[in-house]
């Protein structure tokens, strides 16, 4: 009876660190889209001016010195 019942309980244990990881996976899905969005928009930025982004950012003090 007793190796029934620990078989029960690692099953639970198991189940507890699935339920865990899918909770935490779900909260990070949200971030990796917003991450994915932003990252989308630099290389729009990018492809419709020519230059990196870094370039643009910085691009009012560059515009200015030339």
């Amino acid at each position: 009876m007793a190796e029934h019942h620990d078989t029960v309980r690692h099953t639970l244990d198991i189940l507890a660190v699935f339920a865990a990881i899918s909770s935490f996976l779900q909260v990070l899905t949200p971030v990796f889209g917003l991450i994915g969005a932003i990252w989308t928009l630099m290389r729009i930025a990018e492809m419709i001016s020519g230059k990196p982004f870094a370039e643009l950012i910085r691009g009012k003090k560059n515009d200015a010195e030339q």
